[in-house]
C-alpha cells in the first residue's frame, strides 16, 4: 500500500503530458480537415489564403521583450527572496540568474524595437540624420 503513491505520482506525470499532446493533435487535425473541405469548394486562391489566415491562431505580433523581461526579472527577485528567507544559497543563486536573464530581456527590448510603430520611428529617426 505504501508503494502506490509513488507509482501514481509517476503515472500522473506521464499521463498528463501525453493527454495534452493527443488533445492538441486532434484539435489541429480537425482544423486541417476543415480547411481542406472549404478549399475544395472555393475556386479563388486568394479566398483560400484568407481562410487559412483566419483559422491560424498564432500571434501576428512580435514578442515584446520588455514585458517578458519585467515578468522574468520579478520572478528572479521572488526566487532570490525565497532563498534568502527559507531555502538558502542555492535558491539565491537561481533567483539571481533568473533576474539577470530578465534584465537582459528588458535591455534587448529597448535595443531591438519590435513593433511596426517602433520600427517606423527608428527608420524615420535614422533618415533624419
Amino acid at each position: 500500500m505504501n508503494d502506490i503513491v509513488p507509482i501514481l505520482g509517476i503515472l500522473v506525470s506521464i499521463i498528463i503530458p501525453l493527454s495534452v499532446f493527443i488533445w492538441l493533435y486532434l484539435e489541429s487535425k480537425d482544423r486541417n480537415r476543415t480547411i481542406l473541405e472549404i478549399s475544395k469548394n472555393l475556386e479563388d486562391p486568394s479566398k483560400i489564403e484568407g481562410m487559412i489566415d483566419m483559422l491560424d491562431e498564432r500571434k501576428k505580433e512580435p514578442i515584446d521583450y520588455r514585458r517578458t523581461g519585467v515578468v522574468t526579472l520579478f520572478t528572479g527577485v521572488g526566487l532570490f527572496l525565497f532563498g534568502v528567507f527559507f531555502l538558502g544559497s542555492v535558491l539565491k543563486g537561481v533567483g539571481a540568474l533568473v533576474a539577470a536573464i530578465g534584465l537582459g530581456q528588458i535591455i534587448a527590448g529597448y535595443l531591438y524595437p519590435n513593433t511596426s510603430e517602433e520600427l517606423t520611428n527608428a527608420v524615420e529617426d535614422f533618415e533624419k540624420k
